[in-house]
């Protein structure tokens, strides 16, 4: 039977029910190659300039160098459309966006030609992605070149043109026209304002400064919390064409807080928590499906990776799952979103909380770092720690105080954490007992770590007791998910019990009188086969242990009769059984001397004929001489030529009604030539008697 079955319905369901932690790991491999395949080239291109900015992007955050696949036909699209008087204003921003990654070649008179248009633009805004996309743009000049001076002598009426369309919870309107407010939108506002606040040929207004931070605050006070830590912008416009979902209002946030922070030089107190809540909702995500979604996933990670606002550091555990077997340390990662190294610091053991339990034991450990690899090591578990399954709660200590300015550890961090090991099966036995006094008659010991074929017989007037126990490595009884007794009816009817526990003891009785009905009264063989299983049990198994010779009463008329069994689906497309033919046994034969005899015999009348001819003197040298006489004397001959093969075919293979038909119209055949034949003959011989 087979052995150790990973029972993976039941891990399944038990990992979904594990309280509500979970482990956020930085980015990996898996992203990288999801984006090699999400963003795909097409004809030398990834699309439209906002794909290709949004593929681009997305390659340089996560390391990947893919600019020489479109670089020549992309720059090709960033000039034409820059150098195009057309070109709408979005047109403009993506592709100085894109422009900002390549390096296309635009010389000097491109930048200040575009720059006096996005001016104009600025000048006649009337809503945030006007604004958006022209300051956006100038932003893009500054940074891809120091020949053209690029600043704002009016951003104070700007700031406060942009900073009309906020809302007093924080979000922003994308129109004085659309009431609706968006979390996006004050996404958007964010980095346009900040990019007002860079180009500022003059310090912008301190009030204004204040009150957009004292909006930020507005709007982190209502972001949206998860169970697990994880916090996101949730986007509640409702009946907009602008409607974005909670990943891309969530980065835009992110993006544009960063931004107006770097811009603002300033400090802005917002709770750590928070950020690492963020930074825990984009990793929680894992891999996205979509192009557009990796994009907003990768951006808003390179921001709170680079953000001065505090970067959030993320604890991982490279293995989730110990065995107390094979004594497995655990192990414990702490990186910034992108996987970067972290400054000095030490992890912390603070709880463990036992999975279905409210207790919390306190630990207060120090994991010892290992400087190699950058893993905090727990030589060993703690001795509270048995086969199960718990909550680890962990602490990051930063070690240089001024570093609790830069980075956000999230507080304590909570894992599931599995710890397995072998589970020792002892004192196994199965016994038949007396259904009135109890007494042992049959009794046999069980290896469940090996093989058994134990062969049984009862009568239901006698019961079957089964019983094992169960001890963890540190000898403590051990309770399985799982525990069933199987017993399966040479018919194909099964009937499963639940084994249960008494103490230290998992014992089962069954009481065959009060099963008959169970059982349908059927007697004969059934099969024994023994359960047990459980995640944390290394060694579960389903194994058979013999069979059960069981002998019941007949049924009654009235009992109910075993169900159907069903068909398996394969069988009817199954080999079907094998097809032999039985043929008729061949006929005997005469001997072989015999048959050539008798051949003999049959040729021998031709050559009587041809005797026969030369003998009465035949003319055969008597043909007519012309041409049309002698084609049907020809024929003739040959149609008695026929006749004699048709003969042979009809000794050889032909059947008598083939060979009439045939000999029929051979007969007329001949009868015509040979008519013509004689009619000749007779002329001719007419003519030499008259002569």
């Amino acid at each position: 039977m087979t052995r150790n079955l990973g029972f993976l319905v039941v891990a399944l369901v038990l990992v979904a029910s594990l309280c509500e932690a979970k482990i956020f790991n930085p980015i990996s491999d898996s992203h990288r190659s999801a984006a090699l395949q999400l963003f795909s080239v097409s004809d030398g291109s990834f699309g439209s300039l906002e794909e290709t900015y949004e593929a681009l992007r997305t390659f340089e955050v996560l390391g990947i160098e893919k600019k020489a696949d479109t670089r020549a036909s992309t720059c090709a699209t960033v000039v034409d459309t820059i150098g195009s008087p057309s070109s709408a204003l979005k047109d403009l921003f993506q592709a100085l966006r894109v422009n900002g990654i390549l390096k296309c070649e635009l010389n000097d008179e491109a930048f200040k030609g575009i720059m006096s248009r996005i001016k104009d633009a600025i000048n006649d805004a009337h809503s945030l992605l006007d604004y958006y996309y022209s300051i956006g743009g100038l932003m893009l000049i500054k940074d891809q070149t120091s020949e053209v001076a690029v600043h704002l002598g009016d951003a104070d009426r700007i700031f406060r043109s942009i900073k009309a369309l906020s809302q007093g919870d924080g979000r922003w309107r994308f129109s004085s026209n659309n009431p609706e407010s968006s979390t996006y939108a004050a996404g958007v506002a964010l980095e346009t304002l900040a990019g007002v606040v860079s180009l500022a040929s003059s310090e912008i207004d301190h009030s204004l400064i204040a009150t957009l931070k004292n909006d930020i605050v507005k709007l982190f006070d209502g972001i949206e919390k998860y169970d697990d830590g994880a916090c996101y912008f949730d986007e509640k416009i409702i009946d907009a064409h602008m409607h974005q979902g909670s990943l891309s209002a969530s980065s835009v946030v992110v993006h544009g807080l960063t931004a107006f922070v770097t811009a603002a030089r300033g400090s802005l107190n917002l709770p750590g928590d928070k950020i690492s809540g963020l930074a825990k909702f984009f990793l929680g995500i894992g891999v996205p499906g979509s192009a557009k979604d990796l994009y907003h996933q990768i951006v808003a990670l390179a921001c709170l990776e680079n953000s001065r606002v505090s970067v959030p550091l993320i604890l991982s555990l490279p293995a989730t799952v110990l065995s107390v077997s094979r004594k497995d340390q655990l192990k414990v990662r702490v990186n910034t979103v992108l996987g970067s190294a972290a400054p000095p610091l030490s992890v912390k053991l603070v709880q463990i909380f036992s999975s279905g339990s409210k207790d919390a034991s306190v630990i207060d450990q120090e994991l010892k770092l290992d400087p190699e690899s950058a893993v905090h090591v727990l030589e060993t578990l703690p001795k509270n720690v048995d086969v199960g399954k718990y909550i680890f709660s962990f602490e990051i200590l930063l070690h240089d105080p001024e570093h609790k300015k830069i980075y956000a550890t999230g507080g304590r961090t909570t894992v599931p954490l599995y710890v397995t090991g072998v589970i020792s099966v002892d004192h196994a036995e199965i016994a038949i007992l007396d259904s009135d006094l109890g007494s042992v008659e049959i009794q046999k010991k069980l290896d469940l770590s090996g093989e058994n074929a134990v062969a049984l017989s009862a009568n239901h007037l006698q019961k079957l007791r089964l019983s094992f126990q169960l001890t963890t490595p540190f000898g403590r009884t051990f309770k399985p998910h799982q525990a069933f007794l199987k017993l399966r009816h040479e018919s194909g009817v099964e009937h499963i019990f639940v084994v249960g526990s008494s103490g230290k003891k998992f014992e089962i009785v069954l009481d065959f009188l009060g099963l008959v009905e169970k059982f349908f009264y059927l007697s004969g063989r059934y099969d024994i086969q023994l359960t047990v299983g459980d995640t944390v049990m290394e060694n579960s198994f389903l194994q058979l242990l013999g069979y059960l010779e069981l002998d019941l009463p007949d049924a009654p008329e009235k009992a109910a009769r075993p169900p159907p069994q069903p068909v398996h689906p394969y069988s009817r497309y199954g080999p079907k059984a094998e097809i032999t033919h039985i043929f008729r046994a061949p006929e005997k034969r005469p001997p072989r001397d015999l048959s050539f005899v008798f051949l003999g015999l049959v040729l021998l009348p031709f050559f009587g004929f041809v005797a026969g001819l030369f003998y009465l003197r035949a003319n055969l040298r008597n043909l007519p001489k012309s041409t049309v006489p002698v084609t049907f004397a020809m024929l003739f001959h040959l149609g008695i030529a026929a006749v004699l093969l048709l003969y042979t075919f009809f000794w050889l293979k032909l059947d008598l009604f083939t060979t009439l038909k045939a000999l029929g119209f051979l007969g007329m055949f001949l009868t015509f030539v040979g008519h013509r034949t004689l009619s000749h003959l007779a002329s001719t011989s007419a003519k030499l008697k008259s002569a």
